[in-house]
């Protein structure tokens, strides 16, 4: 039995294996259709992102709006516990001038102080609540902006 040197072994051919014959043309239409897959699944992600985004500064926008117009009432609400406590103080100075005895001074003073803690403990409940209202208010856009995202992310 002759064995083919190296060099005499065709390349289709080499120790009884067959080699796959490489034709441009279709390694071209192969790469033409990944290139416009890829280019289809870019413009599918663009869109999605460019949606997002969208929604995302729809949400910021009206959580300023909202911000804006909360900050409004804090504002409010703070002007109204300044005029209530400024009141009440010169209410209180004025009932210190006309004292007659230290008996009423001492009398006068703990009574003050004691409705001003009351009143300081009220006004913080109350600001609490306007604050807790406030937060929920502006970060609802956002809230509702990311769970909208979350539930396209579940369903792609």
């Amino acid at each position: 039995m002759e064995t083919m040197s190296t060099a005499e072994k065709t390349p289709a051919t080499i120790e009884g294996t067959a080699l796959p014959t490489f034709d441009p043309s279709k390694a071209a239409a192969e790469f033409r259709s990944a290139a416009e897959k890829g280019v289809e699944q870019s413009k599918e992600v663009f869109a999605k992102f460019k949606a997002g985004s969208d929604d995302a500064q729809k949400a910021l926008e009206a959580s300023f709006e909202t911000a804006r117009a909360v900050g409004s009432d804090v504002s409010l609400k703070t002007i109204a516990v300044l005029r209530a406590n400024t009141e009440a103080a010169l209410s209180h100075f004025e009932a210190l001038v006309a004292v007659k005895s230290p008996s009423e001074f001492v009398e006068l003073q703990t009574a003050f102080v004691r409705r001003q803690v009351e009143t300081a403990a009220e006004q913080a409940k109350e600001f609490q609540a306007v604050t807790t209202k406030a937060v929920e208010d502006v970060s609802k856009p956002i809230k509702s902006a990311f769970e909208k995202a979350l539930k396209e992310l579940k369903a792609a």
